[in-house]
């Protein structure tokens, strides 16, 4: 399972930097709308770009975490197998990797408020 669980949690790291790019992409098409006032435009484009940077944040530790599980799937003398390479997954820190039931939760759930790390 380690080698498998890694590819799915490389695709979604990917949905998720294809997302955060989309939200950048959201606040500067709101930046350039002529139809908003300029004053609510910034304000609309800050909170997009607040998000897009707290998924920027959520990546990072994604790639941070999903590398040091590899480093250890690499050490395992039998290629990964088994319940070794379940331990491996359950010494992350970021709960989305570690428990199989959150793997690609944030596609299924709204980001809620903006909170800076």
């Amino acid at each position: 399972m380690g080698l498998q669980k890694l590819a799915r949690e490389l695709e979604e790291t990917a949905r998720q930097t294809a997302e955060m790019v989309d939200g950048i992409t959201a606040s500067l098409l709101t930046l350039g709308d002529t139809s908003i006032e300029c004053a609510a435009a910034r304000s609309t484009a800050i909170r997009q770009i607040v998000v897009a940077l707290q998924m920027q944040d959520r990546i990072e530790q994604r790639c941070r975490n999903m590398a040091e599980a590899a480093r250890k799937m690499a050490d395992l003398a039998d290629g990964a197998k088994g319940p070794a390479s379940d331990d491996v997954w359950a010494t992350l820190t970021l709960d989305e990797l570690r428990d199989e039931s959150l793997s690609g939760i944030a596609a299924r759930t709204n980001s809620g408020e903006v909170e800076f790390f």
